[in-house]
């Protein structure tokens, strides 16, 4: 009798660990630089935590912390999510420049088109094949782009000529050459910086997407926005969601599996989305602060991309000196973006 009680003892214990092994809860930390009413963090990343908490039946938890709250800075973000200080991040590439050679191709001058969605798509086909070597030391979950960048200022700039000497935020290296080309003075610095730097002074303007603007209520700040005819942005950046392998790993299958099934294209795509809409509720929001909208005609566009040419030229030698084949990358990104373009 007592053998047989020890041994339905011991099975219920192996039941119980066996249960409990299966029933793995595991809470992550998401880590982002943008207050939480922030496009991406309030319509994409919030959505997608809870879609991840609800696939898992609540064995997953995601805890997002906005504005750098966990510390650090935003050029810090990756490098957090690679060290295991916090689990996911959402952060641009550019803030660390030259880490990412083959990934700034997007941000190249008139290179994207007007679709954050479809030049998103194209972005992630392209860094499957050309540039998961740069992400080596991460799990990338998602990567996207902006809208069109555009500027923002506080006297007009109608064209090239009005530009220059103006105090203009740039937000990656390749936007910081672009400025250079075209006249301006670059100050690098990340997004939630902007707010400040121009109701001090510090900047004549800001280059970044109408979907940004009212998060650092620069439609306030300045009165007067560029725009640029024609079907290619001036600019875009990039941006990626990143996963700690370790943590990624330490999964178990079926928990793996949600997250697997909520990354890659069509998360990309989903953040893109939220990109594309914001434009519009941003560009409404200048319209209705009075504010003037200057679109630049398409013969002053062209002014611009040759003036501008000069950026693509200078990554190109940069890339050769890398032993990277620039123009093959160019060719590649341009024919991914025409393909979703169709």
């Amino acid at each position: 009798m007592k053998s047989w009680t020890f041994k339905v003892a011991a099975l219920t214990l192996a039941m119980s660990a066996s249960a409990g092994a299966f029933a793995q809860e595991v809470t992550l930390r998401l880590h982002q630089f943008l207050p939480p009413q922030g496009t991406v963090p309030s319509k994409a990343l919030t959505p997608w935590t809870k879609k991840i908490e609800e696939e898992s039946k609540g064995r997953i938890k995601i805890q997002m912390y906005s504005s750098m709250q966990l510390g650090g800075t935003p050029p810090q973000l990756f490098d957090q999510a690679r060290d295991g200080v916090v689990d996911i991040v959402w952060t641009l590439q550019g803030y660390t420049p030259g880490r990412f050679p083959k990934t700034e191709v997007f941000e190249l001058p008139f290179i994207a088109g007007l679709s954050a969605e479809k030049t998103s798509r194209a972005l992630w086909d392209y860094v499957q094949k050309n540039a998961m070597d740069e992400y080596k030391d991460v799990h990338v979950l998602a990567l996207h782009t902006h809208g069109p960048g555009l500027f923002h200022t506080k006297q007009p700039v109608t064209g090239l000529e009005s530009l220059r000497g103006m105090k203009i935020r740039g937000g990656t290296r390749v936007v910081n050459n672009m400025l250079v080309k075209l006249g301006a003075t670059p100050v690098g610095m990340p997004v939630p910086a902007v707010t400040e730097a121009l109701s001090k002074g510090v900047l004549d303007g800001t280059t970044i997407p109408w979907e940004v603007a009212p998060a650092l209520k620069v439609q306030e700040l300045v009165k007067n926005h560029t725009t640029f005819a024609g079907d290619r942005a001036l600019y875009v950046t990039t941006f990626v969601v990143a996963m700690n392998k370790s943590a990624y790993h330490k999964l178990p299958a079926d928990l793996k599996k949600v997250i697997d099934d909520n990354s890659g294209a069509e998360f990309s795509a989903l953040i893109a989305r939220t990109q594309d809409v914001g434009d519009n509720a941003g560009r409404d929001l200048a319209v209705k602060a009075g504010n003037t909208i200057t679109e630049l005609d398409k013969a002053e566009v062209q002014r611009w991309r040759r003036t501008a040419g000069a950026v693509e030229a200078d990554w190109l030698k940069d890339m050769k000196g890398k032993n990277i084949d620039g123009d093959k990358l160019v060719s590649e990104a341009k024919a991914l973006i025409a393909n979703y373009e169709k």
